[in-house]
């Protein structure tokens, strides 16, 4: 079992010592931490919980610093359609580049606002049935489907897009 500390979308938030103790039961193997900034919660997590334990980045704008601490990966709903580009920004971190890891984490900053700028997952879905990847961008109410903004076609065509 996977936690996840969202606490805008569960109104309840996970304290770092919370956490740690949870992190002893056998089912629980990680948690994604998506609780809106980089905070000394989120620092002391990384600090003190096992090795066993995975703590995952669920900020896509804030996944390049979580890695540099110490976050063992993410869940991003932009990785749907940044795949490659979070591939490579997670190898670079875990590789040691630093230089070129910020580089590529600093490029995926605009395209992950982008992306989350309308509710999700209507924005990430209608760019994948726009690039062929999905049959439909419906979702289910009471969201409604995103409109796509023409002058932010780089974010659907990936031939122009300014993400790494």
């Amino acid at each position: 079992m996977i936690l996840y500390n969202v606490p805008y979308r569960t109104g309840q938030h996970l304290g770092w010592e919370s956490i740690v103790r949870l992190s002893e039961h056998p089912r629980i193997v990680g948690i994604k931490q998506a609780v809106g900034s980089v905070d000394t919660d989120t620092a002391h997590l990384l600090a003190e919980s096992s090795d066993s334990f995975s703590i995952l980045a669920g900020e896509d704008t804030l996944v390049s610093p979580l890695l540099a601490m110490g976050a063992d990966g993410a869940i991003l709903a932009t990785a749907n359609v940044y795949t490659r580009e979070f591939v490579e920004l997670y190898q670079l971190w875990s590789g040691g580049d630093c230089v070129r890891a910020r580089e590529s984490g600093n490029r995926l900053v605009g395209p992950a606002c982008t992306l989350m700028s309308q509710p999700n997952p209507t924005l990430i879905k209608a760019v994948l049935h726009a690039r062929g990847r999905i049959s439909t961008p419906d979702v289910r109410l009471p969201l409604l489907p995103a409109r796509l903004l023409p002058e932010r076609g780089d974010v659907v065509d990936p031939s122009t897009s300014r993400a790494p």
